[in-house]
């Protein structure tokens, strides 16, 4: 894998072409705006995302979906929501089924269930498909502060290939064999970074959100492990690791989405002041619905499920949350 194709010219898609640079011949960065493509190649940064970044030669920007076919390794960030459309459209093109594809967005998409690698097997059945979570801002890993991450694949040496690919100085990445788990960990800890920032937005203070966020990680393995996850993934990278620097990093989208509507601000003010996609907000109907079809009790992702769609006000949701029936700490039924 000396070339990459990244689907995706938002921040976490440049941030991986800067990580993946010196280990790379080429990084070609495919987004849809002409203007973003031409600052990639010509001004080498990102005028929409991690504008102080400046991005190596051997990084070149483009909107031309094709030029993915002629590299060996195919990285998908773009949002969960266009996942499909953008496999298809590839397979209408002849992606070559030598070609690695890496899952790197976090999310179940809504009419399905499905998780993203499950996607890109149903549309790419015979070629080799890994994914990668845990605590991975973009900012910081552009800036190369320390980072860790699991990537997953059922082919235990394709993993270890990405894992080489993944490791420099700043970057350790580890491997596993739950695709499931690290996937499901990766897409339900955003509902519950906005829980928290919800939580912080309304001043109940750090007992309560600690609280909250320890509650949250017992309700993403309950659901996790009943969705095909291992138990001990939860409490990984892609689980405990992501959910606990998304609750809490100020460069969390899905925290700060939830920190204005503790503030009372509604839905729409709170996404569009964020002007960028906050994951957690169209997944916590996926994530709802695949809940409520696998039987698991999901407190906190129904408080947040009814704050957002059911206009239910945010400090109602929150006094629901800590009246409920008492109830042992520890559930051996994980259901």
């Amino acid at each position: 894998m000396t070339s990459a194709a990244i689907l995706g010219s938002g921040s976490f898609g440049t941030a991986l072409a800067t990580l993946l640079a010196p280990k790379l011949s080429e990084a070609v960065i495919i987004g849809r705006d002409p203007a973003t493509a031409v600052a990639i190649s010509k001004e080498h940064r990102n005028p929409n995302y991690l504008r102080d970044v400046t991005l190596a030669d051997n990084i070149r920007g483009t909107t031309d979906l094709g030029e993915a076919l002629n590299h060996p390794l195919v990285l998908f960030v773009v949002p969960t929501s266009a996942t499909r459309a953008i496999a298809e459209e590839l397979a209408k093109r002849g992606l070559p089924a030598s070609t690695v594809l890496l899952s790197c967005a976090k999310g179940i998409e809504k009419a399905t269930g499905e998780r993203m690698s499950q996607i890109l097997r149903e549309v790419f059945p015979e070629n080799p498909i890994a994914a990668i979570s845990g605590p991975n801002h973009a900012e910081e890993i552009a800036h190369q502060l320390a980072t860790c991450a699991v990537i997953g694949s059922d082919d235990p040496a394709l993993a270890v290939r990405l894992q080489e690919l993944f490791t420099l100085p700043h970057f350790r990445s580890y491997t596993s064999e739950d695709v499931a788990g690290i996937e499901l960990g990766g897409a339900v800890k955003n509902v519950f970074a906005i829980a928290a920032g919800i939580a912080h937005g309304l001043g109940v203070g750090d007992n309560a959100v600690a609280a909250l966020v320890t509650r949250a990680l017992a309700e993403m393995t309950r659901l996790g492990v009943a969705l095909g996850g291992q138990i001990e993934t939860f409490s990984g990278l892609s689980g405990m690791g992501d959910l606990i620097v998304t609750c809490f990093s100020e460069h969390s989208r899905n925290h700060r989405v939830g920190y204005a509507l503790g503030q009372g601000k509604t839905l729409e003010e709170a996404v569009n002041s964020l002007g960028m996609v906050a994951e957690g907000v169209p997944n916590t109907l996926s994530i709802h619905d695949a809940a409520r079809k696998a039987g698991v009790r999901t407190p906190i992702i129904d408080a947040v499920h009814g704050i957002l769609y059911q206009d239910k006000p945010a400090a109602r949701a929150m006094h629901e949350l800590l009246t409920r029936d008492p109830r042992p700490e520890t559930d051996s039924t994980h259901s």
